[in-house]
């Protein structure tokens, strides 16, 4: 298990920033849904298709802010962005219909996916030899804050009145807003130098682009958890409404103890899509297992949920690492905010189209949908290896008999 603080310097405060956040992060992953559905009161349709309407709309968002990043200086920008998702979040209080709900909703999603983009550069200068490896020890310590927050988020469902549920967002914000404060003690991180060619060179790389539409396929087993399980529970199955919080927890224990581990197996690009295909397979085998909770006693029932979360979460773990990273080892130093901007894309995919897919497959389909979600994770998990050798191969020039690292190949 990584040590909760790394020692004093940079990377302490950025760990700090990040467990603090994480926290709130888990406190809404965890009972987000529950809290529009049963608190604000929107249908489970409504929310679905609000989410994807959020995630739309913050598609560009990490592009444009991750150049910001690159070019302003990194430090000052990300704070932003975990303010404007402070305020957000605070307003999801506000959010009695479904326009006030897509508003704060989309607000807090495009600021998420900013922030991921400018937090890129801040990890690339001060996450060491190998940033990919600091990467994953984040998300390993992000967990340790977001399984609190599932606790706390446990306890608003379980009590499940109106006062429990505004306090689970206020709780929300706040630590947001404490993690953009952190931040004043980290050095400023300066700008990258532009180098010679188009702007956005990111977008015209097809490659990364294709890498990127994958991964965001992929991507939408992250909304497994957080949105079809606690409603396929609630409503297809026997199981106790407290194991919502179980789920979690047992999910970020895992990666808590193991992501660090399986990230360090995966240090490169190759290995990162033979780790794409593994996921999608495990992804496979968790949603074929949750689609036979449902109509089963009690503890048959929570027993299948339990034994597929932690198949998922292995799952999860491959599919992490090898985002980690294809997405740093294929992009140049000096755009590392952009690439990863345009990486985050992948995300937002997920949280467009991933609450509503699974809504719409898992919960109103059924049975029968969990099995389309699975196969579709699969399938993209087996065509990820070949992408990763597309944008290898686009990298290489022979220049003279050797084999030299080039500029990406771009459209034009």
């Amino acid at each position: 298990m990584p040590r909760l603080l790394p020692d004093a310097g940079p990377q302490r405060v950025i760990a700090a920033s990040n467990f603090v956040n994480a926290i709130g992060s888990g406190l809404y992953l965890t009972a987000g849904v529950l809290y529009f559905t049963e608190d604000a009161r929107i249908p489970a349709a409504q929310v679905g298709l609000g989410l994807g309407i959020a995630g739309v709309a913050s598609l560009a968002a990490g592009i444009a802010v991750g150049h910001l990043a690159d070019t302003r200086g990194a430090r000052g920008v990300y704070a932003g962005t975990l303010v404007v998702r402070a305020l957000a979040t605070a307003g999801f209080l506000l959010a009695g219909g479904f326009w006030p709900f897509v508003l704060a909703v989309g607000a807090a999603t495009g600021a998420h996916t900013a922030g991921q983009a400018a937090r890129g550069p801040i990890i690339r200068s001060h996450g060491g030899d190998r940033p990919q490896e600091f990467r994953a020890y984040l998300r390993a310590v992000t967990n340790i804050g977001i399984s609190l927050g599932a606790l706390l988020a446990g306890w608003a469902i379980q009590v499940g009145t109106h006062t429990a549920y505004q306090l689970l967002v206020l709780g929300a914000a706040l630590a947001v807003a404490a993690s953009a404060t952190i931040l004043v003690r980290l050095p400023p991180v300066p700008p990258g130098r532009a180098a010679r060619g188009p702007r956005w060179i990111a977008l015209r790389d097809r490659p990364y682009l294709l890498l990127t539409a994958l991964d965001g396929i992929m991507a939408v087993q992250f909304k497994v958890l957080t949105v079809a399980v606690p409603l396929w529970l609630v409503q297809a199955t026997t199981a106790p409404r407290w194991l919502m919080s179980g789920t979690m927890l047992v999910n970020t224990v895992i990666v808590i103890v193991f992501q660090m581990r399986a990230s360090r197996h995966i240090d490169t690009p190759t290995a990162g899509g033979n780790a794409y295909r593994r996921s999608g397979l495990a992804f496979l085998l968790s949603c074929a297992l949750l689609s036979l909770a449902a109509g089963i006693p009690d503890r048959a029932a929570a027993t299948l949920l339990m034994t597929a979360v932690v198949i998922h979460t292995i799952g999860e773990l491959w599919h992490s690492a090898a985002g980690f990273e294809v997405s740093f080892a294929l992009a140049p130093a000096h755009a590392t905010g952009q690439y990863l901007g345009v990486f985050g894309l992948g995300a937002g995919l997920s949280d467009a189209v991933g609450p509503g897919l699974l809504i719409s497959l898992c919960i109103t389909w059924g049975r029968p949908g969990w099995y389309v979600v699975g196969a579709l994770f699969a399938v993209t998990g087996l065509a990820a290896p070949f992408a990763v050798r597309w944008a290898q191969r686009a990298r290489r020039t022979v220049v003279g008999g050797e084999t030299r690292t080039a500029a990406p190949r771009v459209a034009t």
